[in-house]
């Protein structure tokens, strides 16, 4: 499905996503991603939500968010509440979702001129 979104303009958006596949900028990504407004982490090696770990989520921390976007593939899954301590402590909000409502709702959250990260299990 293609997304189309002009309010984040020079920002990285989602454009498009699929099954195992989102685009950012119209590039393709078939790997898990933490996608920011400024910054790309390509190579987030989360595969699965019961692989989440605490580096995981400390990698998120590290970029300082408003709010996080867990995107949990295809299907909402909800990830062991001890791995979002990090997040919370930090005072960071943290939505979980499947991934195609996260790349929706980051849309929106950005255009909005929010700073949102989405960090999303490809799968």
């Amino acid at each position: 499905m293609k997304i189309e979104r002009d309010e984040a303009t020079g920002r990285n958006t989602f454009t498009g996503y699929g099954a195992g596949y989102v685009e950012v900028n119209r590039a393709r990504h078939t790997q898990s991603l933490v996608v920011g407004g400024d910054r790309i982490v390509a190579d987030w090696p989360a595969r699965t939500i019961e692989g989440l770990s605490a580096d995981h989520m400390a990698a998120i921390v590290e970029l300082a968010p408003e709010i996080v976007l867990i995107g949990t593939g295809e299907a909402f899954r909800f990830p062991e509440p001890q791995l979002l301590a990090p997040l919370y402590k930090a005072g960071i909000g943290v939505e979980v979702m499947d991934t195609p409502a996260a790349c929706r709702t980051y849309n929106i959250l950005l255009g909005e001129g929010r700073n949102v990260v989405a960090a999303l299990i490809l799968n």
